[in-house]
């Protein structure tokens, strides 16, 4: 069967961009329809996606997260691009990056951003990725080098089974979080990433977007692996306690006395906080268990992209 082919571009005031966006991917899949999905611009690019032959619709909500998530609900197709609409990556990819998630049968292909100009790629945003993905790979266990890559092709049964929250830029976390927990068949390709045109201004902010997506990690490793997430506050608590608390025992055990009561009473608090810690661990395990049940069952209910024909 050959695939619905949807490109799918957020943008927010890339009025320099955005034309050449839809018209090289027109190029590039003649039988795909562009959509274009503005968030809120004060410039025209809704007006020149729109002469440029995209689909455009609006989204009041601000943030990335929030178009991707009106984007996938909306639109019905077999084989989803995503790409940012700010012409950093390279259009010409896209024919073997879905060719390459078809014949392999894969839900979600991530383009690795290759970059031979040091402006194209700020070295601060190649430590925070390095770090935020070093980071994901550890608690998820991801097999991805360039997790924050803003260039994916997804299959139909990975975008309507995918429930996130992510309002902004922790979309991408948020993306391959989803494929690693439900064993989605994954995979990385090599593309070129360029410098943005003039006039065209990035919208990440190193410490702010940085720490956005920080907390999203730490919010996914309380959702989907909340044994992990109490277990690391149980030790912690723990291990205070028995710091306050050895010497106010072994005080007593060689006086018979308790002269500090105050760090007594601390010290027991923090040594019951921390069991109920573990014993939230153990419970919501077993809930998220069920709920993983659930969402596997949704996605492997959706045919997958191995049914398609190459394009």
């Amino acid at each position: 069967m050959t695939p619905r082919i949807a490109v799918l571009v957020p943008c927010y005031n890339e009025e320099a961009a955005i034309a050449k966006v839809v018209r090289d991917f027109r190029d590039a899949l003649p039988g795909a329809v562009i959509y274009v999905y503005d968030n809120n611009s004060r410039d025209q690019t809704a007006a020149r996606a729109r002469e440029a032959g995209a689909v455009v619709r609006q989204e009041q909500r601000q943030g990335k997260g929030n178009v991707v998530r009106r984007m996938f609900a909306d639109i019905e197709a077999d084989i989803y691009l995503l790409v940012d609409g700010d012409d950093t990556y390279d259009a010409g990819a896209s024919v073997r990056m879905i060719r390459s998630a078809v014949e392999n049968g894969v839900d979600l292909l991530t383009a690795k951003r290759i970059h031979t100009d040091a402006a194209a790629y700020r070295p601060g945003h190649v430590l925070g990725n390095r770090l935020l993905t070093g980071l994901t790979s550890l608690l998820f266990n991801v097999k991805l080098s360039d997790m924050l890559s803003g260039y994916r092709v997804f299959s139909r049964r990975f975008v309507k089974s995918f429930p996130f929250t992510a309002e902004g830029f922790g979309i991408e976390t948020e993306l391959t979080v989803h494929a690693v927990r439900l064993m989605m068949p994954m995979a990385e390709m090599d593309t070129r990433y360029k410098e943005r045109p003039a006039g065209s201004v990035s919208k990440l902010n190193t410490f702010r977007d940085g720490f956005r997506i920080l907390w999203t990690i730490g919010y996914l490793v309380r959702e989907e692996r909340p044994l992990v997430f109490f277990t690391t506050f149980f030790a912690l608590l723990a291990a205070a306690s028995l710091l306050l608390g050895t010497p106010v025992v072994t005080e007593f055990l060689h006086t018979g006395l308790v002269p500090r009561l105050p760090t007594a009473v601390l010290a027991t608090g923090l040594m019951l906080l921390a069991f109920l810690a573990l014993m939230a661990g153990l419970i919501l395990d077993t809930v998220t268990r069920g709920r993983w049940e659930l969402k596997r069952m949704a996605y492997l209910a959706i045919p997958g992209p191995q049914d398609l024909t190459p394009p």
